[in-house]
């Protein structure tokens, strides 16, 4: 990865941290919790901009992969568990350290942390596999309706399955927690380390996302975008790279949904809902299709603003009118990619100033 990268994403990680040092100062950690939620909406964001932006696929399903991690990770950590597996089952895989009791006279079983989140991970890769294979064929308005219809599937499932706990989605999900390490949950004790960790995870997936983005596989994502049938005549595989690049978006909506779930101690279906996939849609619009950062920055500040209340009753109004604007307006994303471009010059450039 370029250098110019290393110092944005530097000054990115000291950005994080200078937002935690002054909300503590000023007594204001509280809004901490909304930042960490917007965190983890960030990874979906990111993940459709990469599918968008450089693959030139629209998705408005990746509310579902988002819901789909949460709600795994939801049966798997409370009584719904013993909706799907019975009693006996239960207590033979506890014996082998499958799942367990957090005391002897605790009849709720609970999946091992350590394979919790391996599951959720499978378990979405599987249906990203199933369901990428037939859509990716398709292109354009046909490619939106088909991921529209898989979000809108996932949604009724959700809604009316007594095991995902219907119309009042899962409650009381236990934290995810790691013998020596910190509950990833919203207890205020934990806020700070809350915060760095769901962050630490954007981080992560900025650096392997930029990395794809200046690898070979970009380079074919962007001759795909380009035009699909150019690419394909030059020699490049575009079924097999559009589905790579479905699957880690699909990954990182549910690795999303699985830490927001622990996080806020529930889920509900309004999480797969349409709305919540035309948001990340407006999003990605209004930061550049093909701009990672322009897309994170939009991410949050627009999350943060819905999460504090800002937008009141009219939250999915505003979005769908960002949409609509920015379509109308600025195709581009108001952070246009050349803009992007002078400020990493101007950043790296930085250490030869002082050097001098």
């Amino acid at each position: 990865m370029k250098k110019t990268r290393y110092i944005s994403l530097a000054l990115f990680a000291a950005g994080i941290v200078a937002c935690q040092l002054i909300f503590t100062a000023l007594g204001t950690d509280y809004l901490l919790i909304q930042l960490t939620m917007s965190a983890y909406y960030a990874l979906v964001v990111i993940g459709l901009s990469l599918l968008m932006g450089y693959a030139g696929q629209i998705s408005l399903g990746h509310a579902a992969f988002f819901a789909l991690g949460g709600y795994l990770t939801a049966v798997f950590s409370t009584n719904q568990l013993q909706e799907v597996v019975s009693h006996e089952m239960l207590t033979r895989l506890s014996r082998i350290g499958i799942v367990y009791s957090s005391d002897a006279h605790d009849a709720l079983y609970r999946l091992h942390p350590a394979l919790s989140l391996p599951t959720v991970i499978i378990v979405t890769i599987i249906i990203a596999i199933i369901i990428g294979i037939p859509i990716l064929r398709l292109k354009g308005h046909y490619l939106s309706m088909a991921t529209l219809g898989f979000g809108i599937i996932l949604y009724r499932i959700f809604l009316g399955t007594k095991v995902f706990g219907e119309a009042d989605g899962i409650s009381n999900v236990a934290p995810f927690d790691i013998p020596g390490f910190f509950p990833i949950g919203g207890e205020s004790s934990f806020r700070v380390p809350n915060y760095y960790f769901a962050w630490f995870l954007v981080i992560i997936a900025l650096v392997l996302l930029l990395n794809i983005i200046d690898s070979r596989v970009g380079r074919a994502l962007r001759a795909i975008h380009d035009s699909e049938e150019a690419a394909s005549a030059m020699g490049v595989d575009t079924g097999r790279y559009k589905l790579i690049v479905f699957i880690i978006s699909a990954l990182l909506a549910a690795i999303g949904g699985f830490f927001m779930t622990h996080y806020n101690a529930g889920i509900g279906p309004s999480e797969a809902g349409i709305m919540k996939s035309v948001r990340y849609v407006s999003i990605v619009a209004v930061g550049g299709m093909a701009n990672l950062w322009g897309c994170l920055i939009m991410g949050v500040v627009l999350n943060y603003l819905s999460l504090r209340g800002y937008f009141g009753s009219y939250d999915d109004a505003v979005f769908g009118a960002l949409l609509i604007a920015i379509m109308v307006f600025a195709p581009n994303g108001i952070f246009k990619k050349e803009i992007f471009d002078k400020i990493r010059h101007f950043v790296s450039r930085i250490p030869c100033r002082f050097s001098k």
